[in-house]
């Protein structure tokens, strides 16, 4: 087959190239290029081009030209075509902004769940076939599976648990899971560090990128201080802040505020502009109401289910019980207590090793 891979510059996506080439496909690698130089994010960029900075740090920062060069360098070695297409100004439009938009509604999103399933596996290979270069598949570097069950496509989780990258694939449509391909779901990831060495690829010990933003994230969201109270749960005023966007459910330091037992955020009121905080017990729930699902394993949840599911990528997938509502949306009753959800976050629902669907969090109860 043509293939077409989506590369960062990382080992990951790099040794998928490798091993496409191996089994005799022809393979081209495309990398995504967001760190634009225009529109509303310039001057943060233009700032951070002056720093000094560690080399793949995050997704989105300045180091991207060492990563295209890394991408750039394989695809040499291993004897591929390679192109850079310009997705930033998509990425601001759909990543950034729902970003910042969930951030100041006192949300906390996940940025690389749209990007993967709106601009790496929808803009980037666009692009490519609007700039015409033909392939039969894509692929990418996630640890991940995708299988095929009665005519509808499966996402599945990787074979190593430490590693699975399915929760931040689970946005995928059944077009776009018919479409790509993901070698690396069969492998550890000392395994493809192993097979990148043995090949002599420069980027065999790369480190991973630890988040998608190398900046202050106040920088991205471009807003004045806005002071406000931090409340206990009965609205006893214990201290202020600058801004409920500067906070995370869960949240135990930088709280600046003092108390015999260590305190957290429990919950941030957009309306009210205040940031609620409790002890520790106060951060356990065990239902939330999740919204915008997406459905892979079935177009739609028609009854209750009994399945497990994750609030966090890391997280070992917990018993749930889920019931569709009118809305569209559904709500979860967890088995048992769940430490600090945060609404704005992704809950992933799977049957053992599929992907059921998820969605996002919306209210926590």
């Amino acid at each position: 087959m043509k293939i077409l891979v989506g590369m960062s510059g990382g080992v990951d996506s790099s040794t998928t190239a490798l091993l496409l080439k191996e089994q005799g496909h022809e393979v081209i690698g495309a990398t995504m290029a967001i760190w634009g130089k225009d529109g509303v994010y310039k001057e943060i960029q233009e700032k951070l081009n002056r720093l000094p900075h560690k080399t793949h740090g995050a997704c989105f920062g300045p180091d991207e030209k060492e990563d295209i060069e890394a991408a750039r360098k394989v695809c040499e070695q291993i004897g591929i075509e390679f192109h850079v297409f310009d997705c930033a100004k998509q990425y601001e439009e759909i990543v950034l902004d729902n970003f910042k938009q969930e951030y100041l509604s006192g949300r906390t999103p996940n940025p690389c769940i749209w990007c993967n399933s709106l601009i790496k596996f929808d803009v980037l290979p666009y692009l490519a076939r609007v700039n015409g270069i033909g392939f039969d598949k894509f692929a990418t570097g996630h640890y991940a599976r995708v299988a095929q069950d009665n005519g509808r496509y499966l996402l599945k989780t990787g074979i190593s648990p430490n590693k699975d990258q399915s929760y931040f694939l689970y946005r995928l449509r059944q077009e776009q899971l018919a479409n790509i391909l993901l070698p690396l779901g069969d492998f550890t990831k000392d395994e493809i560090r192993s097979i990148a060495k043995s090949y002599g690829l420069e980027v065999a010990e790369k480190p991973d990128s630890q988040d998608f933003y190398e900046g202050d994230y106040n920088e991205l969201l471009q807003v004045a201080p806005k002071e406000g109270k931090i409340v206990d749960i009965n609205g006893k005023v214990l201290g202020t802040h600058e801004g409920i966007w500067n906070y995370t459910i869960g949240q135990r330091k930088g709280l600046g505020v003092s108390s015999t037992e260590a305190l957290y955020v429990i919950e941030l009121r957009k309306d009210s502009n205040e940031v609620v905080v409790g002890f520790k017990d106060e951060t356990l729930k065990d239902s939330l109401t999740a919204v915008k699902m997406n459905w892979i394993a079935f177009d739609a949840l028609s009854e209750e289910l009994k399945c497990t599911a994750k609030i966090r990528s890391s997280q070992k997938a917990q018993p749930v019980l889920i019931r569709p509502v009118e809305t569209g949306g559904v709500d979860v009753k967890f088995e048992n207590m769940q430490k600090s959800i945060a609404p704005g976050q992704s809950i992933v629902f799977y049957d053992e090793d599929v992907v059921l669907g998820g969605g996002i969090i919306d209210e926590v109860r």
